[in-house]
C-alpha cells in the first residue's frame, strides 16, 4: 500500500470511531471537505476507505442477523 492509502485508511478508522462515539456522521463530510481543499487524491482515498468500512460493517450486521434468525427458525421447528 502507498503512503497515501495508509494515511487515508488510518484517518478513516479514526473518523468512524468518532462517528460511533459522537453519533454524528456529518464529520465524514467535514473531513472530506478539508482534505479536498488541499489534496483531492487524499480526499478520494479517504472516502473510499470510509465506504469500504461502512459496507463491511453493514455486511457483518446482515450476517449476524441472518445467522440469529436461522438459529431461531431451526429451534422453532424442533429436532429433526
Amino acid at each position: 500500500m502507498s503512503t497515501l492509502d495508509d494515511l487515508a485508511e488510518a484517518l478513516a478508522e479514526d473518523v468512524l470511531k468518532a462517528v460511533d462515539k459522537l453519533g454524528d456522521d456529518q464529520i465524514i463530510q467535514d473531513v472530506a471537505v478539508i482534505l479536498a481543499a488541499t489534496s483531492t487524491p487524499t480526499e478520494e482515498a479517504f472516502l473510499g476507505a470510509v465506504r469500504v468500512r461502512q459496507a463491511e460493517r453493514r455486511g457483518r450486521e446482515f450476517l449476524t442477523s441472518y445467522i440469529e434468525r436461522a438459529i431461531k427458525e431451526r429451534s422453532a421447528r424442533g429436532p429433526t
